[in-house]
């Protein structure tokens, strides 16, 4: 019976190591959604950012092309 005693001890040793490994495995796939999440969150925040952007220069450009065109009939009057 002794004998068995050591490999006893092997085996519940293994066995919390393999229990440990585990735990750290399905800790390690929640942290893993979790930053998947956090990334698939900040795509669609830098998404919406960037169409914020695209529309401020969309408008910007349209202030500039108005401004320029008045500007334009301003000489032509001032010139006359």
């Amino acid at each position: 019976m002794s004998n068995t005693e050591p490999l006893n001890s092997q085996f519940s040793a293994i066995e919390h190591k393999i229990e440990r490994l585990v735990e750290i495995s399905k800790s390690l796939q929640a942290a893993n959604v979790d930053l998947h999440n956090k990334i698939k969150q900040l795509e669609e925040e830098l998404h919406r950012r960037n169409e914020s952007v695209k529309r401020h220069d969309e408008e910007k450009a349209f202030i500039r092309s108005r401004i320029d065109n008045l500007l334009a009939k301003l000489e032509g009057v001032t010139r006359s």
